[in-house]
C-alpha cells in the first residue's frame, strides 16, 4: 500500500496553487507544469474512480449509499497506486452514515490542510461560483453548506459537505488520527520557501532546495493566469469568468462592503484569532 496525502482546503484556499507547485516539483523540467495535466492526484470527490474502483454506477445510488463506499474506494486506490497518491479535498473530514471517516486513517500518510483569511475566501469564492459576496458571507456562516449537491443533475463530483468555514477547518485540524500540516495562503505569499519547503516534507518528499525554489517560481501567479488566458483551464466553472482571480492578500477590502466583512468576522472570530487572522477584533491581512 502507498498511503494517500490529502490536499484539503475549503473552497479557494490555495489548494490549485499548491498543486501546481507540487506538479512542477515532481515533473522537475525546465519548463513549467501545463495547468491542465498536474496529475498529483484525482480529486476526493470524483465520480470515475469511484465506478472504477467499486464496479458500480453511481448514478445508482444515493449520496448517503456514496459515502458509504468512499472509504474502500481511497483503500483501494491506496493498494493499487505504485507511489504516494496526493488528492485534493474540499469535504469537511465527516464521518459517514456507517460512522466512519471518509479518509480511513490505514490508508492515509497525513494532510496538508490550507487555509486562508475567510476575509479573501468569500470575495474569491463569490467569483469561482458566479455569485456576489452576499452570497458567499452567507455561505462561509452555513451549518449546511456543500458542493455538487444537486439531486437533478449529474455531477462530475459527489456531494462535498463543508458545514462552516470555521467548522471545516476544526474538523481537519482537530479530528483526523494522522498528520495534519496546516499551511496559511498569506505564508505561501509572504515566506514561500520556508512554508512549501515544510509542506513538501509533509507530503513525503525530500526534494533538494534548488529543486523547491524553481518549482516555486514555475507556479507564480502569473505564470498560471497566464496559461489560463492562453488555453482556458478544466477547473474554472462554467459560470465564472477566471478561475485565478486577483491572487493577492487583502483584497477583500475592495470587495467586499463593511457589513459582509463584520458579518464573517462575527461568525468566525474565534478561529480567525487561532489562526492569526484577528489581532483583537482588528483583521491582521
Amino acid at each position: 500500500m502507498k498511503p494517500i496525502v490529502w490536499l484539503a482546503s475549503y473552497p479557494k484556499s490555495g489548494n490549485t496553487w499548491f498543486r501546481t507547485f507540487l506538479a512542477n516539483l515532481l515533473r522537475d523540467e525546465e519548463d513549467p507544469a501545463d495547468i491542465n495535466e498536474l496529475r498529483t492526484g484525482s480529486i476526493a470527490s470524483a465520480r470515475n474512480p469511484f465506478d472504477i474502483h467499486t464496479g458500480l454506477e453511481a448514478s445508482d445510488l444515493t449520496q448517503d449509499e456514496i459515502d458509504l463506499l468512499r472509504p474502500g474506494v481511497y483503500r483501494r486506490m491506496a493498494e493499487m497506486a505504485e507511489h504516494t497518491g496526493h488528492h485534493k479535498v474540499h469535504d469537511a473530514y465527516t464521518l459517514n452514515r456507517g460512522g466512519r471517516p471518509l479518509f480511513p486513517a490505514d490508508a492515509t500518510l497525513g494532510a496538508v490542510y490550507l487555509v486562508r483569511n475567510p476575509l479573501d475566501v468569500a470575495p474569491s469564492y463569490a467569483h469561482h461560483s458566479a455569485r456576489d459576496a452576499a452570497w458567499a458571507s452567507e455561505a462561509l456562516g452555513d451549518p449546511n453548506h456543500t458542493m455538487s449537491d444537486r439531486p437533478k443533475h449529474l455531477d462530475a463530483q459527489f456531494r462535498q459537505i463543508l458545514g462552516t468555514w470555521s467548522d471545516h477547518v476544526r474538523s481537519w485540524l482537530d479530528e483526523p488520527p494522522f498528520p495534519v500540516e496546516l499551511v496559511r495562503y498569506e505564508d505561501m505569499h509572504l515566506d514561500a520557501e520556508v512554508t512549501f519547503t515544510r509542506a513538501t516534507r509533509a507530503c513525503g518528499l525530500d526534494h533538494s532546495a534548488e529543486q523547491i525554489r524553481r518549482a516555486i517560481a514555475m507556479s507564480s501567479f502569473d505564470e498560471v493566469k497566464g496559461q489560463e488566458q492562453e488555453k482556458g483551464f478544466g477547473e474554472r466553472t462554467p459560470k465564472s469568468e477566471s478561475f485565478f482571480r486577483k491572487g493577492r492578500i487583502g483584497s477583500w477590502r475592495e470587495s467586499l462592503t463593511d457589513d459582509q466583512a463584520d458579518r464573517i468576522v462575527t461568525d468566525h472570530a474565534e478561529m480567525m484569532r487561532r489562526l492569526g487572522y484577528l489581532d483583537g477584533g482588528v483583521p491582521v491581512f
